[in-house]
């Protein structure tokens, strides 16, 4: 299901990726991304709930730099997503 959507959820990661090219993130840190992304878009699970989550797997699967990583970007995208909603 996320493949579907890949291309809206790469480019809601690269613009709240400042300085880093898709194709240059470690995979373990992009695919995180990507299912964190495609939980805040197509589920009602809560932010915070999603982030809390990808944070664990970057701690379990890559390392407490990626940790921070993702923790950026998806708090990124979050803030995004929001106020999106709040103009619609």
């Amino acid at each position: 299901m996320a493949t579907a959507h890949q291309e809206q959820i790469d480019e809601l990661i690269v613009l709240n990726s400042k300085h880093w090219r898709l194709e240059r993130m470690p995979a373990v840190d992009r695919n995180i991304l990507r299912l964190a992304v495609y939980e805040m878009l197509r589920t009602a699970t809560p932010p915070a709930v999603v982030i809390d989550e990808a944070l664990e797997l970057a701690r379990r699967f890559a390392g407490e730099e990626s940790v921070h990583f993702v923790n950026g970007v998806l708090d990124a995208v979050r803030r995004e997503l929001t106020a999106v909603e709040v103009k619609n």
